[in-house]
């Protein structure tokens, strides 16, 4: 271990790993698939409770409107769950934004609901890795850090939001209006690898529906009077698959349309994901799609509509994220943590926040692994380590030592 000062030692010394547990235990016992709005409701409730034990005013935010595209082609509106926030100290000259998420990704009937302890210090369960655990180190970390005799110049925000796994359309403008300003942002997604390794840089990502109108014909009698929309749709799909490359990875997902076998299908919906790995990937994608989309019209007398956008831009590495990084890895190793990182594929918040020029650490919460699956777990032990890390990091970025 390094050398901390006696103020810092005070503070870590404190964290309480029984009731971080605890709290995940709770939290991870309520399903909150992010269309499941009841749970995400109890769960909202139990954490503006928990947050209430920090200095300032918790408020549960309406989510914002969101509109996404059904098999039929309509727009329709998508249901979501209020986020929890508490700002603390808003009139501080200097402040910061902490993020983490309620969601999970198991809906409400999926088999996998329920904790099982796979050894001594590892815990099998929804959520305790991607984020519950997540969630717990933030609360442990501020209430440390309130006995910082920094803390009182400085203040925060924290948001959980309720749609992360999906995208944080309904959460967007607020991330936006709460990373302005702030000097710094950490969000508690987990490590990129059980060894506790951040994720550095991070590509972009765009969900996308392209509604594909034809013409209905029969498909026995007057075929040629038809114009077969999911023809068009896999047309497309092809050429959006022959523009990957070179820092630009686009997924044709899935085809919604037709009807019956006799019926030339006159509607069809393609869904894709775009992850571009930096700006000028994004750009390039934005210069090739109308193109492409008017060659397909042309080719097999459709109308194509584009719905959808990069929800994630990239995040690169600026040398103010650097220096943020650097503070993380020294106080790692005065904590006797090893923290390094590593550009990553996936995209988070962290993302969101980047795009705003906040300086941004996105995978501070717990070690753990197999998100997003039946294994999904938490390294228990790596609870407090992260709070620790944590409180020492806003220490030292308030001034402290």
């Amino acid at each position: 271990m390094g050398t901390l000062a006696a103020t810092e030692a005070a503070l870590v010394e404190g964290i309480e790993a029984a009731q971080m547990l605890a709290n995940v235990e709770q939290w991870c016992a309520i399903n909150t698939g992010t269309r499941n709005i009841a749970g995400l409701a109890r769960q909202a409730a139990l954490l503006a409770d928990a947050f209430a034990a920090l200095p300032g005013e918790v408020r549960l935010a309406e989510p914002a409107p969101v509109e996404a595209i059904a098999a039929d082609g309509r727009a329709v509106q998508i249901e979501h769950g209020a986020h929890m926030v508490l700002s603390v100290r808003p009139d501080a000259p200097r402040r910061y934004l902490l993020t983490g998420h309620m969601d999970t990704v198991y809906p409400a009937d999926h088999p996998f609901q329920t904790l099982t302890w796979l050894d001594a210090g590892t815990l099998g369960g929804p959520g305790t890795a991607d984020m519950k655990g997540g969630i717990a180190v933030i609360l442990a970390a501020l209430k440390a850090f309130e006995t910082s005799p920094q803390s009182a110049g400085v203040g925060y925000d924290v948001l959980i939001n309720s749609d992360e796994e999906t995208g944080s359309l309904a959460s967007a403008p607020l991330i936006a209006e709460l990373a302005r300003g702030k000097a710094a942002a950490l969000t508690y997604e987990p490590s990129a690898l059980p060894d506790g390794t951040l994720a550095g840089a991070r590509g972009g990502s765009g969900n996308y529906s392209a509604i594909v109108t034809g013409r209905s014909a029969h498909a026995g009698r007057n075929p040629q009077d038809g114009r077969n929309a999911v023809v068009a749709a896999a047309d497309l799909a092809l050429g959006l698959k022959a523009l990957s490359g070179d820092g630009l990875a686009i997924n044709p997902a899935r085809i919604d349309g037709g009807s019956a076998n006799n019926v030339v299908p006159d509607h069809a919906v393609l869904r894709f994901n775009i992850r571009p790995r930096g700006e000028e990937d994004a750009a390039r994608f934005a210069a090739a799609i109308g193109p492409l989309l008017r060659e397909v019209e042309l080719a097999h007398e459709v109308r194509i509509h584009l719905h959808g956008g990069i929800s994630r831009p990239p995040k690169p590495l600026t040398p103010e994220a650097e220096q943020l990084f650097e503070l993380v890895r020294s106080c790692g190793a005065a904590l006797g943590q090893a923290i390094r990182w590593q550009s990553s594929g996936g995209v988070c918040d962290g993302n969101n926040i980047a795009a705003l020029g906040v300086p941004v650490v996105d995978t501070m919460g717990v070690r753990g692994g197999a998100i997003h699956s039946p294994q999904e777990y938490m390294i228990v032990p790596s609870l407090a380590e992260r709070a620790a890390l944590s409180a020492l990091v806003l220490h030292r970025l308030s001034g402290g030592e």
